[in-house]
C-alpha cells in the first residue's frame, strides 16, 4: 500500500522515496495511533503528504523543546534558517526538509501554514504559564492552530468561505485538545516549571499542583467541563470537508472525546502521572470509522 501511495502522491525520485519511507518510520514510530488513522481512513494519496507534515511538525517540537529558554530561542532561529533555505533551494541536507519542500510543492497552502507555525514557535519558546482562559486562546491562536494547520490544511476546502468555516471549527476544536493536553501533561509541565492550566483558575480552587487533592479534582472538571462545550462546538467540522475525509475527522474527534473522558477519571491523580485514551477503546473506534468508510458514501 505505501508504494502505491508514494505514486499516488506524485512521489517517482528514488531518493524523495527513501526519505519519505524513513519519514513514514518516524511518525509510525512516534504517533503510531494518529498515523494508524491517516493509513486507514484518508485517501492512499494524501497519506505521504500528511506524513510529510506530521514528521515536520515532531522535528520542530524535538528541537525547540529542551534545555533553557535561550537556548530553545537559538534552536528556533537555527531551524527556522534551514527551513528557509530547504525553500529557497528547493533541496535540503534533511530528508525531512526534501519531504516538507516537495509535500509544499504539491500542495501550495503548506507553505503559508508552515510560516504561521514558526511565527507561533517563539509563542511557544518564550511562556511560561497561562494567565487565564484570554490568554490561552491567544496561546492556542498563535501556536496550536498553526500547528493543526499544518496536515489540516490537506483537507480543507478550496471555497473560501467554507475554507473559512473549516479554519473557525478547527481552531475550537484544537482550543479542547491544547486544554485537556495540558491536564495531561500536568505532572511532567509542573516538574518543567511551565503547567498549562490558567493561573488564575489554579488561584480561584486553591489547587495545589503538586500532589492530589478535593481542590485539584475540582480544577480538573471545571477545565474538562470546558474542553467538552468546545468539542460539542466543534462537531460540526466533519461536515466542512469533502465525504472523503469525514471517516478520519470523525476518528479524530471520537479519539479526543476518549482523552477527555481519561481526565475527568483520572481527576487529582494527574498531579502524579499522566493519563490518554484507552488503546482498546481507541483501537474500536478506528475499526469501527474503517467499516463505515468501506461501506461507502451512504454511512458518511
Amino acid at each position: 500500500m505505501w508504494k502505491r501511495a508514494l505514486g499516488r502522491a506524485g512521489i517517482g525520485e528514488p531518493r524523495l522515496r527513501r526519505d519519505y519511507t524513513e519519514q513514514r518510520r518516524a511518525v509510525r514510530r512516534f504517533a503510531p495511533a494518529e498515523y494508524a488513522a491517516a493509513r486507514l481512513l484518508l485517501p492512499a494519496g494524501l497519506l505521504p503528504h500528511v506524513v510529510a507534515a506530521v514528521a515536520f511538525m515532531h522535528e520542530t517540537d524535538d528541537r525547540i523543546d529542551r534545555g533553557p529558554r535561550d537556548e530553545r530561542a537559538a534552536a528556533l532561529a537555527e531551524w527556522d534558517g534551514l527551513v528557509r533555505k530547504a525553500f529557497a533551494d528547493g533541496d535540503s541536507e534533511l530528508s525531512v526538509l526534501r519531504c516538507l519542500t516537495r509535500t509544499a510543492e504539491r500542495h501550495p497552502d503548506v507553505r503559508g501554514h508552515v510560516e504561521e507555525f514558526l511565527r507561533g514557535c517563539a509563542r511557544e519558546v518564550a511562556w511560561r504559564t497561562i494567565a487565564d482562559d484570554e490568554e490561552l486562546d491567544r496561546y492556542v491562536r498563535e501556536y496550536s492552530l498553526p500547528a493543526l494547520m499544518l496536515t489540516a490544511c490537506l483537507l480543507a476546502p478550496a471555497e473560501p468561505s467554507a475554507r473559512e468555516a473549516f479554519t473557525a471549527r478547527c481552531h475550537v476544536l484544537i482550543r479542547a485538545m491544547q486544554r485537556f493536553d495540558f491536564l495531561e501533561d500536568l505532572a511532567e509541565d509542573v516538574r518543567a516549571g511551565r503547567p498549562g492550566v490558567p493561573a488564575d483558575a489554579v488561584a480561584r480552587h486553591g489547587a495545589d499542583l503538586t500532589r492530589p487533592g478535593p481542590a485539584l479534582g475540582r480544577l480538573v472538571e471545571e477545565q474538562a467541563d470546558r474542553a467538552a462545550a468546545d468539542l460539542v462546538a466543534a462537531a460540526p467540522l466533519v461536515g466542512t470537508v469533502a465525504p472523503a475525509y469525514r471517516p478520519f475527522v470523525r476518528a479524530l474527534t471520537g479519539v479526543q472525546r476518549l482523552r477527555l473522558d481519561a481526565v475527568r477519571r483520572a481527576g487529582p491523580a494527574l498531579a502524579t502521572r499522566p493519563s490518554g485514551p484507552p488503546a482498546l477503546r481507541a483501537g474500536a473506534l478506528l475499526l469501527a470509522e474503517t467499516a463505515r468508510a468501506r461501506l461507502g458514501p451512504r454511512s458518511a
